[in-house]
């Protein structure tokens, strides 16, 4: 077997086997390499830099012992696969369902979690969405504290089992989008400084250092980062990546880091025969961002929008602190429905600044849309999910979007289960600092930011949902809805149709009343508590409704919170 690594300004490297220790040998642009016919499938070993060390390998495959303890050799060939006949899954007229790993079930295992798998299916989510399943320091995390980024957390069910996670979710008809980040690596375990220059010396974010993306020996800083993304597409059939907080890539190459990772997981999926998607996480507001390669763009299949998310909380929960100022009205939501940016180039009062750019011609499905996922729940001190009613309200609305839609684990019944911020930091520094970092990099949201101690085991059980709420009447009517309202989107072709364009909104600001009409569907919402009259089209058909909802032939009265949807005779 032959070991490489790349350490471009090293002197010598030496490779430490369980039994011996042998040198490496320098080769052309910074790398190493020695044969050790000895090694293989299953040996352990790490390496020494200069001297220093040992340190694992910097594109370690497995780490069975955590992120302090050697590499292990895993041959990816080893694995049975059975989901020859898996196609893929195309994002568009999807929906998504993100889940964090250790938190989803009892166990927080990928072997746990394929038993749960019925359940996304007869809900009809086509995607299933991982939050990072990189090695993080301790037991618990949420995953963007992760290093060793070729390898997947034993915690969780290491290499194997995540493959079987894939393979399960493929069996079901169901595809996988993983959660990478590249932004920064985690501050407890992190190695890669001693083999090159992999960060630029400056901060990027209160997550970490910048990744090196444009100085001096970064392009093979970039091949690490996009030879990861192959790897998770190629070895664990993978059907699409969230890259994490793209705005932290600062990148001033003429051909910036997402359009070439872009052009390459387009080759490969040329190569592999199935759709590979690639959804950024950006607060850019930029629409370059999810233009398409040939057409001058970066290339990413889509983008989360938070700006949508904002607006629908906001109308919701009639909460209007930090952010959220700039999303409290009707007309916001009515842009939201009909743009996806509402900052499109207009002044944000929450950046002191213009921001963002028109959407001008971009399909909705290019933007990804949630009521709730783990930011806009685990960012609130205590974790704290929306109530009943509201994702009643929020879902109706998200659900028959042009945008691609995309759920929280457990918000389709109601969870009751918080979802706060969690680590398990090993050195004290950093255990004891988390509590005071999350509040500062809060400050300014209007919180009084009063959260459970990040580093306490309670704070991480508690996230685990509670499966029994289930059997609760509430909890099952509320899945009820979100099932049917799933099915009502795949049903009706005009609740998929991704052009903007073509959707209309009536609003009244102060009545707080709102319709969504899509060709003849139209949404109806009643946010405010009393109830309200609306004229509709003679002869319109109800297709789903709240309780307590009266019809008349030209008129339907909405008790407060309620939402309708019906369908016209004819084109509103």
């Amino acid at each position: 077997m032959i070991f490489e690594v790349w350490a471009p300004r090293a002197t010598s490297i030496e490779l430490s086997l369980p039994d011996s220790r042998r040198p490496l040998r320098r080769r052309d642009n910074g790398w190493w390499s020695v044969e050790a016919p000895e090694a293989g499938h299953g040996t352990d070993y790490r390496y020494f830099v200069d001297g220093q060390g040992p340190y694992p390998d910097p594109r370690s495959r497995r780490q069975p012992e955590g992120i302090f303890g050697p590499s292990r050799v895993y041959d990816h060939a080893r694995f049975t696969w059975s989901d020859h006949a898996w196609t893929g899954r195309d994002l568009r007229g999807s929906i998504i369902y993100e889940l964090h790993v250790g938190t989803f079930t009892a166990d927080g295992t990928f072997v746990a979690a394929l038993d749960r798998l019925d359940h996304l299916v007869e809900l009809g989510v086509d995607f299933v969405e991982l939050m990072p399943v990189a090695p993080v320091p301790g037991g618990r995390n949420w995953g963007y504290d992760g290093v060793d980024l070729y390898a997947v957390n034993e915690t969780y069910g290491g290499p194997d089992g995540l493959k079987e996670f894939v393979d399960g979710c493929h069996r079901a008809g169901l595809g996988v989008i993983l959660d990478v980040v590249y932004n920064h690596l985690g501050p407890s375990g992190n190695f890669l400084h001693p083999f090159g220059p992999y960060f630029s010396g400056h901060a990027g974010s209160f997550w970490g250092e910048a990744v090196n993306l444009d100085g001096p020996d970064s392009d093979e800083v970039r091949r690490y980062f996009i030879g990861n993304a192959l790897q998770w597409l190629r070895d664990y059939h993978i059907d699409g990546l969230r890259l994490d907080a793209v705005h932290a890539l600062h990148d001033r190459r003429a051909v910036h880091l997402l359009a070439e990772l872009a052009a390459e997981v387009d080759a490969l999926a040329c190569s592999v025969g199935r759709p590979l998607t690639l959804i950024a996480e950006s607060d850019l507001n930029d629409p370059r961002m999810i233009t398409p390669l040939e057409a001058g763009g970066l290339g990413m299949t889509a983008q989360w929008n938070d700006d949508v998310h904002h607006a629908l909380h906001t109308a919701v929960s009639g909460e209007r602190h930090g952010y959220y100022a700039d999303f409290a009205s009707m007309e916001a939501l009515a842009k939201a429905l009909t743009n996806g940016f509402v900052h499109d180039g207009g002044y944000s009062s929450f950046r002191g600044r213009s921001h963002g750019a028109p959407p001008r011609g971009i399909p909705g499905y290019r933007m990804v849309c949630c009521l709730q996922n783990h930011d806009q729940v685990g960012n609130r001190p205590a974790g704290d999910r929306l109530p009943m009613t509201a994702l009643k309200l929020g879902a109706g609305l998200l659900l028959t979007s042009p945008f691609t839609p995309m759920l929280f684990m457990g918000e389709e019944w109601g969870a009751r289960t918080p979802f706060p911020f969690f680590t398990d930091h090993v050195e004290a520094a950093l255990r004891e600092g988390e509590a005071e970092r999350r509040a500062r990099e809060f400050e300014g949201f209007g919180y009084d930011w009063i959260a459970p101690d990040p580093s306490d085991e309670d704070t991480f059980l508690r996230a685990k949902l509670e499966w029994s709420e289930l059997k609760d009447e509430e909890h099952w009517s509320l899945l009820c809805w979100y099932r049917d309202l799933i099915a009502l989107r795949k049903a009706l072709p005009e609740l998929t149709d991704p052009r903007m364009d073509r959707v209309r909104v009536e609003f009244d600001e102060a009545a707080r009343w709102l319709k969504v009409h899509r060709s003849s569907l139209c949404v109806m919402v009643n946010f405010c508590p009393d109830s309200v009259t609306l004229t509709v089209p003679m002869g319109a058909v109800l297709l789903a409704s709240d309780e307590g909802v009266t019809a008349g032939r030209d008129w339907i009265r909405l008790p407060g919170q309620t939402l309708v949807i019906y369908r016209s005779e004819m084109n509103p």
